[in-house]
């Protein structure tokens, strides 16, 4: 397990040694885009910003977009966790624009890594991107290791809830959940 707080910066501000990425993905995005058209554009700016409030208020630093997914690497997963959960709330408030039913998938992991100029070139961002895919719209799903580095340190009123162990797309062993 790695160990909790482990807290250096890289001479370009990101996280290194312990780091927890998170990435975000909406369900059924291009099927949205498809039904929406043009408005799109605006729905996916206020989904972006809803994240990145939280994601930033929690010293998440931004890695990386996808379309209309998201990278942060944050350098303690006790913030990141907290960022996801209230990211979640933010976007289940929000009021859509009639017929737009907007979920968002949320995955983390923590490991090791170690910035490559102003990105990761890392396993642990890899198994981040599967465990997001594996989720439904609405969760959030932590990795084993998340979990052990947020013991203790959970927001309150939070708990985690096992949901057992998942084979991950190019990983050899099954991750919990």
């Amino acid at each position: 397990n790695p160990p909790v707080g482990d807290e250096q910066a890289s001479a370009t501000g990101l996280p290194a040694g312990v780091v927890t990425f998170v990435m975000t993905d909406i369900e059924g995005s291009t099927r949205l885009f498809r039904e929406l058209g043009e408005r799109y554009v605006d729905v996916l700016a206020t989904h972006q910003a809803l994240l990145r409030g939280p994601f930033t208020e929690h010293r998440g630093v931004e890695v990386g977009v996808e379309g209309d997914a998201l990278c942060f690497a944050f350098a303690d997963a006790a913030e990141a966790v907290a960022a996801c959960l209230e990211a979640q709330r933010a976007r289940a408030a929000h009021p859509w624009p009639p017929g737009v039913e907007l979920r968002v998938r949320i995955g983390m992991h923590t490991g090791e890594a170690r910035p490559v100029r102003d990105d990761y070139v890392d396993l642990a961002v890899h198994q981040a991107a599967r465990i997001s895919a594996g989720a439904h719209g609405g969760q959030v799903l932590l990795s084993q290791a998340t979990a052990a580095a947020v013991e203790g340190r959970m927001p309150d009123g939070t708990t985690l809830i096992p949901l057992g162990s998942f084979q991950l797309r190019g990983f050899p062993e099954p991750e919990r959940l």
